[in-house]
């Protein structure tokens, strides 16, 4: 999946590590993809730690968690309100319902479930805090719940509403203000105080709670990693917030057209729309106010929904969309209250009313299971998701850019162009479209395209670091290798953790002989990176031609560690085991079981890897074997068309027939890993 996943996991490379002391370390002391949230990057280590980037793993975790919080949710409900059906309603439809599908199949809103989870167990453990309120253990259960709410808010920072719902449920189903109690309210109210007091009274037992989402708020705002903030107008920012909550309102009840991306509409959002929104917003409101006292659950429930979207219904507005199914996941629970209750009261007589009520809630569960299954279908990659989001949308920027991508990575270059270009026709200042327009054309082998493209981007948004890298490796391929380093090295200025950037700028200066600091951005890329294969590979290189035999054969031991598969580090090393000046490094019998190996690997037609394997033959003294091979290699090399190799294993072979090994009389000239874009 294209949407985020590669920056939050598997191109992360301190999540890829898995749980580590550094790992950890970071995670408490730096923003996580814009947002302080440390125990959502945890989890995803611990993921990395238990399942590799291998997806299945990552969203099983996410389905636990949330059919986690689903069970809970219904033990709270069941709890807090002595209803079993209603409760059961409400947690099912809150499982199933298709706005669910984007927080659970994207492996990135890890933060919705992980802080859903914490919300429903401090729900639970408020609710066994004011049972026991006064009581022996009541401050403890008062810890308990400020401690679940700190993880929540360390898995997503929205949840800073937490104080506001408990304050909600204080005065249904709790009754803690002292409002004639319902049959279905078990708690007894607090007798004696008048409403205000009460009130008072509650939100200063609250005051540690708000102090945590103080803090959560000014954590948030101080560790924000470059929040691409839009610069739309109050107005315009105000007016999207109305419709949104009418648009969540509706997609409640007809779950048809969901998204991954909802755009701005490019004209604006009508006059009208906002108006009838706010009609009805404001309707609705007066409505459950003036019933307040006979239905208390409506204002809880209508309350909560408008509540808990505050924080991400756009007033302050982060990103380019306009809402996302994802916001929804907590809010919803009010509305579900509300419907829930309300149906249930409506129909509580006579005995035929309740049937067709267990029959329609039963109906509309299978529904929304349809819709769900349908939805999570839509989720199965990147081309289907992007493309039904085009089918809701089709003038989605977002959505042809990420189309694009998809396209790209599946090899279907001419048609990731095509959604690229669509993309900046909707959007002329789309950096990302533009930048990844210079990938495909770069891929498709048109170098000097591509330049343009990249400065464009940089243009519009200065500090993408990924198009500084980008254009590095396209002055590379341009033979302009001064102007390469430089924007490596700006792509390194804006993100020190960039360890392709390191390594592409090590290759870079390997390629003009400054060795050295060749050696020292490969050492910084190992630093971010410890598994990286390429760099381990190329600093073996790098080490060699500076005479660091001893350090260069650890780096390619290292790199066959992390990928056995590696031919290239396995070459490597055989070509310093078998063809060494210097006894004291050759090692003909372990070369020639790597050299084997590699050979293997490459189905017997690399024509410089069995070259390299004869070698190895030679070298142990099996020059019979040595002559076989260098023979199968020369004929390789012949068909391959490669002269220079040829006449080379021309000459080995010679020198094999005659009883001696091959050896290097300077420095190996051994090979490196390329350039990744």
């Amino acid at each position: 999946m294209n949407f985020d996943v590669d920056i939050y996991v598997y191109e992360n490379p301190r999540i890829t590590q898995g749980l580590t002391l550094q790992g950890i370390g970071w995670a408490f002391s730096h923003s996580y993809c814009y947002y302080w949230a440390p125990f959502a990057a945890l989890s995803h280590m611990l993921d990395c730690q238990l399942y590799g980037i291998s997806p299945g793993g990552h969203h099983l975790i996410n389905v636990l968690l949330h059919g986690a919080t689903a069970v809970l949710l219904f033990l709270v409900l069941r709890e807090m309100t002595g209803a079993l059906w209603r409760s059961a309603f409400v947690a099912s439809v809150f499982a199933i319902h298709p706005l669910r599908v984007e927080s659970v199949a994207w492996v990135t809103e890890r933060k919705d479930v992980l802080s859903g989870l914490f919300f429903v167990l401090a729900l639970g453990t408020y609710v066994s805090y004011v049972r026991h309120f006064g009581g022996k253990g009541s401050r403890g259960r008062y810890l308990a719940v400020a401690f679940q709410f700190a993880m929540g808010l360390m898995a997503k920072p929205s949840l800073v509403t937490l104080p506001f719902v408990l304050l909600l449920l204080d005065y249904w189903p709790l009754n803690r203000f002292g409002q004639p109690v319902s049959a279905d309210a078990p708690a007894e109210p607090i007798r004696g105080q008048d409403s205000f007091s009460v009130l008072k009274g509650l939100v200063i037992e609250k005051i540690p709670l708000f102090a945590l989402s103080a803090a959560s708020c000014a954590v948030t705002i101080l560790t924000a990693n470059r929040v691409p903030v839009g610069l739309r107008a109050i107005a315009a920012r105000l007016g999207n917030a109305i419709v949104s909550y009418t648009g969540y309102l509706g997609q409640t009840f007809y779950p048809a057209n969901l998204a991954a991306f909802y755009p701005f509409p490019a004209s604006g959002i009508p006059p009208s729309k906002v108006f009838l929104s706010l009609v009805l917003l404001a309707s609705f409101t007066l409505g459950v106010f003036a019933l307040r006292r006979s239905r208390p659950y409506l204002v809880v429930g209508w309350l909560w929904y408008l509540g808990m979207l505050t924080p991400v219904i756009g007033l302050i507005q982060v990103g380019e969309q306009a809402r996302a199914d994802r916001f929804t996941y907590l809010p919803q629970i009010g509305l579900l209250l509300l419907i829930a209750w309300g149906m249930g009261n409506l129909c509580a007589y006579p005995r035929h009313r309740r049937a067709v009520l267990a029959a329609g809630a039963l109906m509309a569960v299978a529904a929304l299971m349809a819709c769900a299954h349908l939805q999570a279908s839509r989720w199965k990659n990147s081309e289907s998701l992007w493309s039904h989001t085009l089918a809701c949308n089709s003038g989605n920027n977002i959505a042809h850019n990420n189309l694009g991508t998809a396209l790209l990575q599946m090899g279907r270059v001419d048609e990731a162009v095509a959604d690229y270009q669509k993309a900046l026709e909707i959007n002329p200042k789309l950096p990302l479209a533009r930048y990844n327009l210079g990938v495909a054309l770069l891929q498709n082998g048109r170098v000097h395209e591509v330049v343009g493209h990249f400065q464009a981007a940089l243009e519009i948004e200065p500090d993408l670091a990924k198009a500084h890298y980008n254009l590095g490796i396209a002055f590379v391929q341009l033979g302009r290798v001064s102007e390469a380093l430089v924007h490596y090295n700006e792509a390194l200025e804006i993100n020190p953790n960039y360890a392709e950037a390191e390594y592409n700028l090590g290759i870079a200066l390997l390629q003009i002989g400054r060795l050295n600091e060749a050696v020292s951005h490969y050492n910084k890329a190992l630093a971010i990176n410890p598994n990286y294969v390429e760099v381990h590979n190329n600093l073996g290189t790098a080490l060699v031609q500076l005479g660091r035999v001893s350090d260069a054969l650890a780096h390619f031991q290292r790199a066959m560690e992390i990928n056995p598969l590696n031919v290239e580090a396995q070459n490597n090393m055989v070509l310093v085991l078998a063809t060494f000046p210097e006894a004291r490094v050759r090692n003909g019998t372990k070369a020639v079981e790597l050299a084997e190996r590699a050979d293997h690997l490459t189905g017997n037609s690399n024509a410089s890897i069995s070259a390299t394997l004869a070698a190895a033959y030679a070298e142990a003294g099996q020059f019979p074997n040595a002559i076989t091979t260098a023979k199968r290699a020369l004929q390789l090399a012949t068909d391959q068309g490669n002269t220079a190799l040829a006449d080379a294993i021309r000459a080995q072979i010679r020198l094999y027939q005659s009883g001696f090994p091959y050896r290097y009389n300077s420095r190996l000239s051994i090979s490196t890993s390329g350039t990744q874009q």
